[in-house]
Order: C-alpha cells, then sequence, then structure tokens
C-alpha cells in the first residue's frame, strides 16, 4: 500500500490514462476478429469482452469454455457462473487485460475455430 501510495503521488495523471489504454486493447481484439463468425458489442468501463459464439456451436457456455480451453488454447469465463439461474444464451467472456502479442495470438486462434 506504501509503494502505490508513493507511485500514485508521484503520478497523479496515472488513473486518468487507464481508460485509452483498456480501449485500445478491446479495439486490437475485436479489430483482430473482424471477419470471425463471432458477434459482440465492443464493451465499455471493463476489461472484459463477451463474444457470442452462437454461429459456431448450440453448446453450453462452459462446456464450449472447457473445450476451447482445452483444443484451442484460449482461456474465457463462462457467462453462466454469474446467475443462480442462467438465461439460456452462447456468450463467452474474454479478458483483454494483456500484452498486444497475447491478444493477437489469441485473435488469431479464434479465428481459426
Amino acid at each position: 500500500q506504501h509503494a502505490l501510495a508513493k507511485f500514485m503521488a508521484s503520478n497523479p495523471e496515472y488513473p486518468g490514462t487507464l481508460a485509452n489504454f483498456y480501449q485500445r486493447k478491446r479495439d486490437l481484439f475485436c479489430g483482430a476478429l473482424t471477419g470471425s463468425p463471432f458477434a459482440w458489442r465492443p464493451t465499455s468501463g471493463s476489461f472484459f469482452q463477451l463474444l457470442d459464439y452462437s454461429a459456431l456451436s448450440d453448446a453450453p457456455d462452459h462446456t464450449v469454455c472447457v473445450d476451447w480451453t482445452r483444443e484451442h488454447g484460449v482461456a474465457s469465463i463462462p457467462i453462466s457462473v454469474f446467475y443462480q439461474q442462467p438465461p439460456v444464451s452462447r456468450y463467452l467472456r474474454f479478458c483483454f487485460a494483456k500484452s498486444d502479442q497475447t491478444l493477437l495470438a489469441a485473435a488469431e486462434r479464434l479465428c481459426a475455430i
């Protein structure tokens, strides 16, 4: 906490840079998915992007999440885990708080599905 307080005191502009930083990451990831079968609306206020995979599979999100992690090496979070009684949906949650290289590699793997 002391180190963070010292950093924030010496870099008061830093919090103001985060929105643009993460928007660029989101745009890089989504841009790399252009032309893929995924559907999405760019997220705001988060570093997670939802992707609709319904053009690829009718399987439940938790199944697709595990399968794609094992088969394609891209991890995601199933939306159903956030609900006591999940709605029927075909969305997975992807974190874009990653290096550009990781985001581009993940998008390439997803586009190959």
